[in-house]
């Protein structure tokens, strides 16, 4: 009753400040007369601030300031003249109303800003004519049709079955993203134990970047943590040994799979020597998923890990008594105020001698990010202001936040933007969220070294990456690149996905919390993958990789 609450609420919200601009909004405004400009990319767009306004919805993280209010589109509009109205809703919301806005074409904005759109979407709302092709307004973004001209993967990449593009999208080229996991143990904590020679298999000179253990070690030291007052709080069940949030895109369980041989990720399915592999079939996934059961039920793993969010897990690193002992994350700084006190493991060998990591499908590139509805007039203007976003040096200020704020005001001696030092009280995410939209942008390679640094933690990111995570990806494996499909197979897959992922998400969760992964009970898993449509999808997903490998 309360999530339906919550999205009449959203619906009601959307109503008024959508209908409302609807009764000032009159027929198409003529380009002659607003002096619209498309060509020179630093001028404004239109003669005068307010000329033309649009309404554009944009679901938003709860840290950030009102998109309205932040810096960044201000200076937007102080740079172009475009006026825009942004209607934020709150990211769970949208995700859950999503169908119920677009059902609501009277009370359309005129775009959609982290839109999510699926391909699947894409082709259900331009069928629908609801959002419109935006292949007749390339010539007026400048920016965005150099890139596409520099990449052709890009462009082949937006093009939907029918061959034209509906969507923007997000391009952040860092080499960051099929590695999202890193494991970090608490180094002061493993000392204590051994000073009181509760762990005789380890020194404290060993205690640095790089440890190799085993799975049986890890669950000695994780048992330890457990039943030991490690904070020295007086309290010996607020430890806990391992945390981190379940299914989540960083920060996850697949490396855990890594022991014992399975290049897990969170959609369970990786590129391997070419072919499109589901890791749930694999050999030992059975063993792996049964093996950190017994670590759930003996409370290793934090039991909330399976409904904690990120924003939660985030909170008990920063308790007032250190609590995690060991934990998942791109890097502890973001998680703990004492990442002093954590080193960073390699993966976990297992009880075969496996040590290795899966990659994970999180893309660098990401479509469905903007879409401009048919309600929209004048979308080349819309558009041309949309282009702005890629240019590189705005790129930055869109993922990271305005010059003046976040960038110092003065280039560095390479001429390339730098981040200011994080405010104090603030960790990086803070900072970031509240002055930053994200979305849609494009930063490649060249930027990160011509124009723009890469923040700070980044950088650490990916030093620690070519220590303890790349040697160790399973050998063959890459990522499953974002497919184009043809109309027939994205018919295939929207029948299948949905229920193939809930089943798939319902019996792991299961078997980690509660066990009973018996012979007889994968024998069953196995045939329900395939009454779901597997091996269909698996088809497709084959199909569709051999065509881009082709091209």
């Amino acid at each position: 009753m309360k999530k339906l609450y919550s999205l009449m609420m959203l619906i009601s919200v959307l109503f008024v400040f959508v209908s409302c601009s609807r009764e000032e909004k009159k027929e198409p405004v003529g380009l002659e007369r607003i002096g619209y400009q498309y060509e020179d990319t630093n001028a404004p767009i239109v003669n005068k601030k307010g000329a033309i306004k649009f309404e554009i919805l944009a679901p938003k993280n709860p840290l950030a300031d009102d998109y309205n209010d932040m810096l960044i589109f201000k200076n937007l509009y102080d740079q172009t003249y475009v006026d825009i109205n942004w209607i934020n809703v709150s990211e769970s919301s949208y995700q859950a109303s999503k169908s119920l806005i677009m059902a609501d074409r009277r009370n359309l904005p005129d775009a959609i800003y982290h839109a999510g759109f699926s391909e699947q979407e894409i082709i259900l709302y331009s069928s629908r004519k609801q959002i419109i092709a935006l292949d007749e307004y390339l010539k007026y973004m400048p920016n965005f049709s150099k890139i596409l001209e520099d990449r052709p993967d890009i462009k082949d990449l937006l093009k939907s079955a029918d061959g034209k593009i509906y969507s923007l999208p997000r391009i952040e080229e860092m080499g960051l993203l099929p590695y999202p996991n890193l494991l970090f143990l608490n180094k002061e904590w493993v000392g204590k134990l051994i000073d009181t020679n509760k762990i005789n298999f380890l020194t404290k000179d060993e205690l640095e970047d790089g440890l190799n253990l085993t799975t049986e070690e890890f669950r000695k030291i994780l048992e330890l943590f457990r039943d030991n007052d490690m904070n020295g709080n007086g309290q010996k069940n607020d430890e806990i040994p391992l945390s981190f949030v379940y299914q989540n895109w960083q920060g996850n369980q697949s490396d855990l799979y890594g022991a014992f041989g399975v290049p897990e990720n969170i959609s369970h399915l990786t590129v391997i020597n070419d072919k499109i592999t589901f890791t749930p079939l694999m050999e030992r996934w059975r063993e792996a998923t049964e093996y950190y059961h017994d670590w759930v039920a003996k409370g290793l793993i934090d039991m909330e890990v399976f409904s904690q969010s990120q924003d939660a897990f985030l909170a008990k690193g920063k308790a007032k008594d250190q609590k995690l002992g060991a934990f998942y994350w791109w890097e502890s700084e973001t998680v703990v105020t004492n990442p002093e006190d954590y080193i960073v493991l390699n993966p976990l060998i297992g009880p075969y001698g496996d040590q290795i990591i899966g990659v994970a499908n999180n893309p660098e590139i990401s479509k469905g990010n903007f879409v401009v509805l048919s309600s929209c007039v004048n979308p080349e203007v819309l558009l041309t202001y949309i282009d702005r976003f890629y240019d590189p040096v705005i790129s930055a200020q869109i993922n990271y936040g305005p010059i003046g704020v976040v960038y110092e005001e003065e280039l560095d001696s390479k001429g390339m933007l730098v981040q200011k030092p994080i405010p104090d009280g603030m960790t990086a995410d803070e900072f970031r969220l509240k002055n930053a939209p994200l979305g849609i942008m494009y930063l490649g390679e060249y930027h990160w070294k011509n124009v723009v640094n890469m923040e700070p933690r980044a950088v650490l990111r990916l030093e620690r990456l070519e220590k303890v995570a790349k040697p160790f990806v399973y050998p063959g494996a890459k990522p499953l690149p974002l497919l184009s499909y043809t109309l027939e197979e994205i018919n295939i897959l929207s029948r299948i996905e949905t229920n193939l992922n809930d089943f798939m998400y319902q019996k792991q969760t299961e078997w980690l919390k509660d066990g009973g992964l018996t012979d007889s009970e994968y024998q069953s898993f196995k045939k329900t993958l395939n009454q779901i449509g597997l091996q269909d999808a698996l088809k497709v997903y084959q199909a569709a990789y051999d065509r881009m490998q082709a091209n």
